[in-house]
């Protein structure tokens, strides 16, 4: 599978652009057709306007709940206007089946990356989300946190990744605060746990391969099931629009500014406070300012940001 970042570097022009293109040109329709958005559902972006029809991005209202989070892979609906012969005014509107591509699945590398996930389903558990991020342990129980068998407390542990590690003899100048956090990939998501696998020990890959110890823990790298409120990770760049989150994993979804821990519009210096699901290549968050909202791309890099 491509590199998300090479991709996301590749796209990040264009895709700021249109962003920002897209606040400028915010169709005169749009505004009094918001008052015809049915109850449960949150408007985004006026996508398009065809003579006196206007199409505006819907989303449920749920799309940002862990307990009902929303689907990249799933169908989608807009509210389809009908508007004044000057197309400046919304008359009526109907809320109706989304059969065209979205801006997320057009023929674009993302899309390719989606269907690339959306066809792996069959080889993992059902009834769960196909996933592609990377993140980290931030448990400090000094057993370290459980990896288990099934997406559940009472599930038998396969195993455990370590707890922040720091080299005994010292480490790198990079070496955090609090010690290296153990990696892994997130592959799939299911009622507030993650499956994850490729664990690495932590500090690894940052570390002096030849003073790094033997002796260092090593973590359980097949795959399992970890808790999602032991799991963090870093902002990487999704090449979409950047200062806050998505209400829904789609990039004309409401959107929403947020805020990093340290004060400043949100971006890749950091991560959020909480990681809560994940859906392809987005994660549904929680800002640091209390926002919950989507966010494409998440990254495990200790050392630097993910632009």
């Amino acid at each position: 599978m491509p590199n998300i970042r090479l991709v996301a570097a590749t796209l990040l022009c264009v895709a700021v652009s249109v962003a920002a293109h897209a606040e400028d040109t915010e169709p005169a329709w749009r505004a009094s057709a918001l008052a015809m958005v049915p109850p449960g559902f949150v408007a985004g972006t006026a996508y398009r306007t065809n003579g006196s029809t206007g199409y505006l991005a819907v989303d449920p209202a749920t799309s940002n709940d862990p307990k009902t989070p929303a689907s990249v892979f799933a169908a989608r609906q807009a509210l389809v206007v009908t508007l004044t012969a000057d197309a400046v005014r919304a008359v009526s509107a109907e809320l109706k089946p989304r059969p065209e591509s979205d801006p997320d699945n057009d023929d674009t590398d993302f899309a390719k990356l989606h269907a690339d996930l959306a066809a792996k389903r069959a080889s993992l558990p059902a009834g769960t989300e196909p996933c592609d991020l990377r993140a980290w342990s931030i448990d400090k129980d000094p057993g370290g946190l459980n990896v288990r068998a099934e997406p559940s407390v009472k599930a038998r542990v396969l195993g455990t990744l370590p707890p922040p590690y720091r080299l005994k003899l010292g480490g790198s100048e990079n070496t955090p605060d609090g010690g290296w956090l153990t990696e892994f990939r997130i592959i799939d998501f299911r009622d507030g746990w993650f499956l994850i696998e490729g664990a690495k020990p932590p500090g690894k890959d940052y570390e002096d391969e030849k003073r790094y110890p033997r002796s260092a823990p090593k973590p359980y790298a097949g795959r399992g099931w970890v808790a999602a409120n032991k799991v963090g990770a870093a902002y990487a760049n999704g090449a979409t629009r950047m200062g806050g989150l998505f209400q829904a994993p789609f990039v004309d979804a409401k959107w929403m500014p947020a805020q990093r821990e340290l004060g400043g519009a949100l971006d890749t210096d950091g991560g959020p406070k909480r990681i809560l699901a994940c859906s392809g290549l987005w994660g549904l968050v929680e800002s640091h300012d209390g926002v919950r909202g989507w966010w494409r791309a998440l990254c495990s890099n200790q050392v630097t940001n993910c632009s």
